[in-house]
């Protein structure tokens, strides 16, 4: 288990990195976009041809694609193809050269969900793949490492494995995963997992550790998921794929 205290967290409430892949064969472009991409909130992994980036797609999951259509193996329009082929739903910006058309509507036509010509502003680049990443993140299920969560329903899955959940191990689950990487307060979870007593007063109020039961089963249930439920000394809990790296990144913000 991760304990963080609540100072850590004062700098904001995003703490997880977006990951990017940049499918890129100009090395001096990979380098100048890994640089700037790194003070603005992104992880960028970067590839130099279709195949590597087709490889890569598979072992991990990716919050969206920065692909070149020109590479030296298969070009970009395959690699789109081929994604969108076996299901890859991950949100696809392509890269084309400035006045290409033609290729631009090629990639819309194969499932790219957005381009930008070069040479291109950092800034647009980095509106432009925010945009993508929260409308992507809007749609379909929950999903953080290997869990996936139903956004409308109750189906809960590490990989393909089904998991049971009670309904109070569900609603904080779901609290959690609707906001990945961000610090969730315990007054937030306890409404969600422990619903308002009826106006008669019936029932009894849950005791003051309810809340911290709940999640030591939830806890114990995400073993092999790829995630971690985080504690947030005097603020709440948040879910996060790599709880190591984001302590060592808040350590650094406090240096």
């Amino acid at each position: 288990m991760v304990v963080v205290p609540w100072t850590a967290c004062l700098a904001g409430a995003k703490l997880r990195l977006m990951d990017v892949l940049l499918v890129e064969d100009d090395l001096d472009l990979v380098q100048a976009l890994g640089r700037a991409l790194a003070g603005r909130g992104f992880a960028m992994v970067s590839c130099r041809d279709g195949l590597e980036a087709l490889a890569l797609c598979q072992r991990r999951r990716f919050d969206a694609i920065v692909l070149d259509l020109s590479l030296p193996d298969i070009d970009g329009l395959e690699v789109m193809t081929r994604l969108r082929g076996r299901d890859d739903a991950t949100p696809v910006l392509i890269l084309t050269a400035r006045g290409a058309v033609g290729d631009r509507v090629m990639g819309l036509n194969v499932g790219a969900d957005d381009y930008l010509a070069k040479p291109f502003d950092l800034d647009e680049l980095e509106a432009r793949l925010r945009a993508l990443i929260r409308r992507h993140q809007g749609e379909g299920d929950l999903r953080c490492g290997r869990l996936r969560l139903e956004r409308s329903g109750p189906g809960c899955w590490i990989d393909e494995r089904p998991l049971d959940l009670p309904a109070r191990e569900a609603a904080l689950l779901r609290a959690l995963m609707l906001q990945p990487g961000q610090a969730v307060v315990r007054e937030h979870l306890h409404h969600a997992v422990f619903p308002v007593i009826d106006a008669s007063g019936l029932g009894s109020a849950p005791q003051a550790d309810a809340l911290d039961v709940v999640v030591h089963r939830v806890r114990k249930r995400l073993v092999g998921a790829a995630v971690e439920i985080v504690t947030l000394r005097g603020i709440g809990y948040l879910l996060c794929e790599d709880p190591a790296e984001m302590v060592g990144m808040m350590k650094g913000s406090q240096a």
